[in-house]
């Protein structure tokens, strides 16, 4: 039975839109207009067990209402969601006591009380065993570095600490399934390594399964091994990162290294190019004329090295969302 499957899952938003003015305030006493916002439209997902999947999109695409969903804290409007068998939506304590959720922008912890004290109520809210939970916490603190942290009041813990210390508090029970919904937000680079470092190690020895959310890409890249993609509210990618270049990129990257400086007019019949240093470009062209113009390249320029790579990932995502030429198909 897979972890997480869901069937045409949608959630719809109702709003009423109010006419301007006093007299428009007066019709709406007795009537108005309804506004429909599909914000997830018929999304089919299969999880499986132990998989540490990304879940991708531009803002306002869907991410954090899907997750809501399967979390329990929302009711779809139409279609199925089942959590480890569970309909989420029920809130059963059986599904509520496999599963976590971490929102970045999101506190759980009391923000005048140290952290630990946060520990040992969701510790007695799970039913945690004295023995677990002295097991649990000495190890999540000890790898994500919150010696003498736990201690302090949230409020004066750093963005990073504190966030360290939401995820101790969401994995304190051992969840089978854990949502991450933009984990590293507003973090510094050391921080986000940190970060990631611990999540693949939990995956590796808990076995959880994991959907994770980040605008990061270098969070997805070092953690995932299939990635969801959605755009207004639906589904228009799944699979591994190298499909996800496949699909959605026409071009492969020269790396060159020349012998002697070049000109950028040198460079740019071969394809859109740009000279980071006198000694060196980057040219990006098809991929079925790579092979032809590395040649050509190789002739015409005093070429002492080159390296043949995929567009940046962050360059596909980015281009993908707006439309731009990183977009194929």
């Amino acid at each position: 039975m897979p972890a997480i499957e869901t069937r045409d899952l949608t959630k719809t938003y109702v709003s009423a839109k109010k006419q301007p003015g006093i007299w428009g305030g007066i019709k709406g006493l007795f009537s108005r207009e309804k506004l429909e916002v599909e914000a997830v439209k018929q999304i089919n997902l299969t999880i499986e067990q132990g998989e540490l999947v990304g879940f991708l999109g531009p803002n306002g695409a869907g991410k954090t209402t899907t997750l809501k969903m399967l979390s329990g804290i929302l009711y779809p409007t139409t279609g199925e969601a089942k959590v480890l068998g569970y309909t989420p939506s029920q809130r059963r304590p059986e599904m509520l006591k496999q599963i976590s959720l971490v929102m970045g922008n999101k506190n759980q912890l009391w923000w005048d009380l140290p952290a630990w004290e946060s520990f040992v109520v969701l510790k007695e809210l799970y039913e945690v065993s004295d023995e677990k939970f002295k097991k649990r916490t000495d190890f999540l603190i000890d790898e994500l570095q919150l010696t003498g942290k736990v201690d302090l009041q949230v409020r004066k813990l750093s963005l990073g600490e504190r966030m360290k210390c939401e995820l101790v508090a969401a994995l304190l029970y051992s969840p089978r399934i854990v949502f991450l919904d933009e984990p590293t937000i507003g973090l510094d680079v050391v921080s986000q390594k940190r970060i990631r470092d611990f999540l693949k190690q939990l995956h590796a020895e808990d076995n959880c399964t994991i959907l994770l959310t980040s605008h990061y890409m270098q969070d997805v890249e070092e953690l995932c091994k299939r990635v969801v993609v959605i755009d207004h509210g639906s589904v228009i990618f799944e699979g591994t990162l190298n499909d996800l270049t496949r699909k959605f990129s026409e071009t492969r990257r020269l790396r060159l290294t020349f012998s002697r400086p070049v000109e950028l007019a040198d460079v740019e019949p071969f394809g859109l190019a740009t000279l980071p240093e006198p000694m060196t470009a980057v040219i990006d062209v098809p991929r079925d004329k790579l092979a032809k113009i590395t040649g050509a390249v190789l002739q015409k320029l005093p070429v002492n090295d080159v390296a043949i790579e995929e567009v940046e990932i962050e360059d596909i995502i980015r281009d993908l969302f707006t439309g731009g030429s990183g977009r194929s198909g």
